[in-house]
């Protein structure tokens, strides 16, 4: 077992991720250019399903024009906090392939593949230093509008990504949800042979 950052797992896996973890309170300080290119370059080396790479990564700055475009695109509880990050990213798919005949084909695995991206822009962000967070909450049919993501591709998530502030700098309702969440009992989510899950 290890333990690491107030969890604790049942194997003994690496502290690496247990220390991984979505907080919301971010300094606001700028990242560099190279800083946020070089998580993405990392996102786009993940695993991908014959080499497809259906990944896109649509990305803002803190204080650049695309910034407020991308925060707008998030649901107002996001913003709230997400407004202090260094970056923002929009995950997109490529929900199709092209066969060798050049005819477009259904792409099964777009958004696992884009989820190993994902995984590996969070992991890149913590090996220097920031943190990432995953978001579901925003509105998909304006991200496919302002940012003029074509037929074809679907909008995955958000991520929000920066240095760790104090919980104390969140307002009162999100301070209280600024903890390491653990997990459920391994048990629960994985089956020898055959599901046996309930929910």
């Amino acid at each position: 077992m290890t333990q690491s950052n107030n969890r604790q797992s049942e194997h003994p896996v690496d502290a690496f991720f247990l220390d991984r973890w979505s907080p919301r309170a971010f300094t606001g300080e700028a990242m560099s250019r190279d800083g946020l290119l070089t998580i993405l370059d990392a996102g786009h080396w993940a695993p991908s399903s014959g080499n497809n790479q259906p990944w896109r990564f649509i990305y803002a700055l803190r204080e650049t024009a695309s910034w407020p475009v991308l925060l707008d695109i998030l649901s107002p509880g996001n913003q709230r906090w997400a407004q202090n990050a260094s970056a923002l990213i929009i995950f997109v798919s490529r929900t199709y392939r092209i066969s060798k005949d050049g005819e477009r084909k259904l792409a099964y695995t777009h958004s696992f593949d884009t989820g190993s991206a994902w995984f590996s822009i969070a992991c890149q962000s913590m090996k220097l230093g920031y943190h990432a967070h995953g978001m579901e909450g925003m509105d998909r049919e304006k991200a496919v509008r302002v940012l003029s993501i074509p037929d074809g591709y679907r909008v995955e998530a958000a991520c929000a990504i920066g240095r760790l502030a104090a919980k104390e700098t969140l307002p009162d309702d999100l301070r209280e949800r600024e903890v390491q969440s653990q997990r459920k009992p391994l048990s629960e989510v994985a089956f020898e042979g055959r599901f046996v899950g309930q929910e």
